[in-house]
């Protein structure tokens, strides 16, 4: 019994979710080659930047931020939102569930010359943990927030978990 218990604590440990902090898990998780902006700081910016979701459909229908552009990650296509994202300059902060998948969209928006880009630390699941609003498909306020996963739904410590 005494080597059950190990071998699945040793499993939960190697796997990352036995992560202390969410500063520890994105460390682990990204290259950090994305400059972080706080949830704080985009809350007092937030009329000033272009918001891009990098989670898939269902989870954007679930809660996203005001005024976000779904993108997703899986079917991301920069051609796709180039309409979109005219100024190359422009502000623009890549968001998820935590920031991890954020910071690859965010990469490609670099590498394709924008220079002006962000990854949310936290994303939605640290907005929502700030007691921010986030908004439904019928952009009316809501506590529900796609988790993603349950693994990862330890993460969101305010609001309703969805999971699908």
């Amino acid at each position: 019994m005494k080597k059950i218990i190990l071998l699945i604590f040793i499993g939960f440990s190697i796997s990352g979710f036995s992560q202390k902090n969410l500063s520890k898990l994105l460390k682990q998780q990204n290259k950090e080659s994305i400059p972080y902006i706080s949830v704080e700081t985009l809350q007092n910016e937030k009329e000033d930047v272009i918001l891009l979701d990098s989670r898939e459909t269902k989870e954007f229908k679930t809660s996203h931020l005001e005024n976000a552009i779904c993108v997703g990650y899986d079917s991301f296509n920069l051609e796709s939102i180039k309409p979109k994202l005219l100024n190359k300059d422009s502000k623009i902060v890549v968001y998820c569930s935590l920031g991890i998948r954020s910071e690859d969209v965010a990469e490609k928006l670099k590498k394709a010359g924008y220079t002006n880009v962000y990854n949310l630390y936290g994303g939605i699941f640290e907005w929502k943990n700030n007691d921010l609003e986030v908004l439904n498909s019928q952009e009316k306020a809501t506590d529900s927030i796609h988790t993603f996963s349950k693994a990862w739904s330890k993460w969101l410590k305010k609001g309703t978990k969805v999971y699908e």
